[in-house]
């Protein structure tokens, strides 16, 4: 009950409507992978999202917001039932490890039946534009290379809650999801990571 009406609440702030450009099984095991421009984005993704997909996907969200303070930690690990993955820094100095980590956390997180929802860009966009992809997704389909991919492109997200603004405005937004995708393993990172952004780009035209 709490996760439809989060849902609707999502929908009604952001008046986002959602455009499938084509079919997808209820029931593959996927990665849906977005531009990534609020805070909301992922609340936003999974509410478009039928009922029956909803339930079986799971966002995946830094700790250092979504695992701060009780009301954030109780939306995310009860409600939206995300995977809190802990974001390395590069002042750490172990920034390889920790990322490292991470996939492996998804990658037990996702277990045989969950879907996931990330964003390639690993930060928040500023203006807007998509940042280039960090290498996380493809190391991740390295260990699950069955995965079914989803590129999804959010268009005008980044007006409804701004970097750095705590309330959001109501605006029209837009998730457009496209077509499913397969990974090769035969394919080096570049080449995945640059095949995979143009395809959520396209989306966007």
């Amino acid at each position: 009950m709490t996760s439809r009406f989060l849902a609707f609440i999502a929908r009604l702030i952001s008046g986002a409507t959602a455009r499938w450009t084509a079919p997808l099984d209820p029931t593959r095991q996927r990665v849906y992978f977005a531009n990534h421009t609020s805070h909301l984005d992922f609340i936003i993704i999974w509410s478009a999202l039928p009922p029956a997909m909803r339930a079986t996907t799971r966002p995946v969200a830094g700790a250092d917001y979504w695992g701060k303070g009780p009301i954030r930690r109780y939306l995310s690990t009860k409600v939206f039932n995300a995977i809190l993955i802990d974001r390395p820094s590069k002042q750490s100095g172990e920034t390889l490890s920790a990322a490292a980590k991470s996939i492996e956390t998804i990658a037990a997180g996702m277990g045989d039946h969950s879907s996931i929802i990330v964003f390639p860009e690993g930060t928040r966009s500023l203006t807007g534009e998509v940042l280039p992809f960090k290498s996380g997704l493809y190391h991740l389909l390295k260990l699950k290379p069955d995965l079914e991919i989803v590129p999804v492109y959010l268009a005008n997200m980044n007006r409804i809650l701004p970097k750095g603004e705590v309330l959001p405005v109501p605006l029209i937004g837009r998730v457009i999801v496209g077509a499913p995708m397969r990974f090769d393993p035969a394919e080096d990172k570049q080449t995945f990571l640059t095949r995979a952004r143009d395809a959520m780009l396209a989306l966007r035209d």
